[in-house]
């Protein structure tokens, strides 16, 4: 695969504690430069990021990160508020309590009425696959093919695990065929990237690919 059509699948990321506007907008610079999918940032960096984007790169940003477990009502003000800042694109982490619980009915209430808040927006929702059994997992294949959402996240990074071809090969086989694939952590090369569009994402959350680009100038 060319590095070209590889990077175009990247979010190139920056959701590490600390990050500085400085930092942002190199990361931004770099996106468009590469011409990457969008650039991954955090919530309060949104609106700075979308006005010095100035619509030359999608600006995605995280809801409910990393741990998923507040309220619904706290993920739908995060959205709000991060939609009228200029986010393009929302990745919303799931309620892990609520998959150990078994409260699927409820997880896909909160993911419809995300759903409902970003229109217009794409929204990508982390299952945090390091902390789901199989079963769970094909579980929440269902529940975010029915909540409408656009993809299907692997991992936060945060969770300590990323991204598995085989938790991608999963998603792939047990999601609905509109629902697309977004593998997070741990995708450290183009020849890691390869393997995991080969195996059925088409989104990469990360920063590497575009660091090597950046040193092999």
């Amino acid at each position: 695969m060319e590095r070209e059509y590889i990077l175009s699948m990247v979010d190139h990321t920056l959701l590490r504690q600390g990050a500085t506007l400085a930092e942002i907008k190199k990361l931004i610079d770099e996106g468009i430069e590469y011409k990457t999918a969008s650039v991954c940032i955090p919530p309060y960096y949104v609106k700075a990021g979308a006005e010095y984007a100035a619509g030359r790169l999608p600006i995605c940003t995280v809801i409910g990160f990393p741990n998923g477990y507040s309220v619904t009502a706290a993920k739908v003000c995060e959205a709000i508020e991060a939609i009228e800042s200029g986010a393009a694109e929302i990745d919303t982490v799931i309620n892990i309590c609520m998959v150990k619980n078994g409260e699927y009915d409820a997880l896909l209430r909160e993911l419809k009425i995300l759903r409902k808040v970003c229109e217009g927006r794409i929204l990508k929702v982390i299952i945090e696959t390091c902390l789901l059994t199989e079963e769970e997992k094909i579980e929440m294949c269902r529940v975010v093919s029915e909540s409408g959402a656009d993809y299907i996240k692997t991992s936060t990074g945060f969770g300590g695990g990323g991204a598995t071809l085989e938790d991608v090969r999963l998603m792939r086989a047990h999601c609905a065929d509109r629902v697309k694939i977004k593998a997070s952590g741990g995708i450290r090369s183009f020849e890691d990237a390869e393997k995991f569009i080969e195996a059925g994402a088409t989104r990469l959350g990360t920063s590497s690919l575009v660091k090597i680009c950046v040193e092999g100038k």
